[in-house]
């Protein structure tokens, strides 16, 4: 199995010290990163490139939610995990609104933090059990018009669906399905046009709702 290089962003040094014990412990996970900041973490990511970035909403200089958009743009294939002391279901939605692919509460046990990265890396969005009821519930009250609206995708723009909701970007997808990034970009063209999307991050947020709910 590859290993996989972490960064963790986090304010406290206790913490980060925790969790990348608790990381290094599986060989699986190497913490090649940490930054206590978002300035900080803007200054590795000229260098970095992790598979999985571990993210604090609280953080001294701003606010965490940043960070994701951040890596949406500049690292569209680092996956993120929000880790959090807020319980709120608007927070874990705003989360998974700006890409990230899961959302933890810090009293988690560590199992359930391993396994949640697990999942993650897999391609699965994973969020606190206790949230995801509240988040399938808010998220159908928004998508019930897309979800008739899903059942005239093709079956290949179907995979497509699926794999943007599943935090992949388009060159993944491409290599994913073997397919060209001209071919991947038409396919989510034609997606929008049927779900009647405007943009790239209302697609995106459709379909990892979609893939949350469990549909895939």
């Amino acid at each position: 199995m590859e290993t996989a290089e972490l960064l963790i962003v986090d304010d406290h040094p206790l913490i980060r010290s925790g969790l990348r014990a608790l990381l290094e412990s599986e060989p699986r996970f190497r913490v090649r990163w940490e930054a206590g900041s978002i300035h900080e973490t803007v200054r590795l990511l000229g260098t970095a490139r992790p598979d999985l970035a571990i993210i604090d909403i609280s953080l001294p200089d701003g606010n965490g939610l940043d960070l994701i958009k951040r890596f949406r743009v500049t690292l569209p294939a680092t996956r993120v995990l929000v880790l959090s002391i807020h319980n709120e279901i608007l927070l874990a939605e705003r989360a998974l609104h700006q890409g990230a692919m899961g959302y933890l509460c810090k009293d988690e046990s560590p199992d359930n933090i391993l396994n949640t990265l697990h999942r993650i890396l897999a391609g699965k969005i994973s969020v606190s059990a206790h949230l995801e009821p509240h988040l399938r519930n808010s998220m159908g009250r928004v998508q019930r018009p897309q979800q008739l609206a899903v059942q005239t995708l093709s079956t290949r723009e179907l995979e497509v669906f699926d794999l943007v909701g599943r935090g992949l970007a388009t060159g993944e997808i491409a290599s994913c399905l073997h397919l060209s990034v001209k071919t991947i970009e038409s396919h989510r063209a034609n997606i929008k046009r049927k779900l009647r999307l405007e943009t790239s991050g209302e697609l995106a947020r459709h379909a990892m709702m979609w893939s949350l709910a469990g549909n895939q």
